[in-house]
């Protein structure tokens, strides 16, 4: 992918998300809500099995250019009118960063410890984001930097290799990673990519994105826009990586 990702749409993906999506309002009912409440997010909360199956429909493998893989319980994240808020357990720092650069990150780089330093803990093969609700193009839509996978690989790879391979996931990336990403914003195109039920956008796994707010008089169902997400891990940083 040389933009870093891809929409992707067909029958089978809307009936997972259709299948999915009563599951999914169900086990976000007891979630508590980030961001001034107007932010739902949880790991592994769908009940989806190691197939993809929720609700009786097994996962659109077919409809995805992915080879099937055992899957982990999908992340919900569901956002509602006016995202973001100010709250108490976010630094004014924080929110000024969600609110002003949509909260872009790169999954997988952890903060770690007291002093919060980054490192690659959680190397994911692919990111799939997959919409289980219709909503309007600016109700708090993914927001990708097109071309980033290749300046944060080219940084990451930069702050790793004078290192030993097997030691790469106890390696403090912060200043690599947050230089990467200043160079992102100056180069790289920000690009909203509003979803609807039945469209999935897959995303490479080393490209910075994010969530943008959510624009006044922007329309969704009571439920929030809600977006199912799948990660599966990959074995090591170096395969996450990949070539320099």
């Amino acid at each position: 992918m040389v933009t870093g990702w891809q929409r992707l749409a067909s029958p089978a993906i809307a009936a997972w998300a259709a299948a999915a999506r009563p599951v999914a309002v169900a086990a976000l009912q007891g979630q508590t809500r980030r961001s001034g409440g107007t932010w739902a997010v949880g790991l592994e909360l769908l009940e989806n099995d190691a197939a993809g199956t929720v609700g009786g429909h097994t996962f659109p493998w077919h409809a995805l250019p992915l080879a099937p893989q055992p899957l982990h319980r999908a992340q919900l994240s569901a956002v509602y009118p006016g995202y973001p808020q100010s709250s108490p357990d976010e630094t004014a720092a924080a929110f000024n960063y969600r609110l002003k650069r949509d909260a872009a990150h790169l999954d997988g780089v952890l903060p770690i410890g007291p002093d919060r330093r980054r490192m690659v803990r959680e190397p994911h093969a692919w990111i799939l984001g997959m919409a289980l609700n219709d909503c309007t193009a600016n109700a708090a839509p993914l927001v990708v930097w097109e071309g980033s996978h290749e300046v944060m690989r080219a940084a990451l790879h930069a702050a790793l290799a004078a290192h030993p391979v097997a030691d790469w996931a106890g390696v403090d990336v912060t200043d690599a990673y947050q230089a990467a990403r200043a160079r992102v914003f100056a180069t790289c195109p920000r690009v909203e990519l509003p979803q609807q039920s039945g469209e999935a956008i897959l995303l490479h796994r080393l490209c910075l994105h994010g969530v943008a707010p959510w624009v006044p008089g922007a329309l969704a169902s009571e439920e929030g826009r809600i977006i199912a997400y799948f990660r599966p891990l990959l074995a090591t940083v170096e395969q996450w990586l990949g070539r320099p």
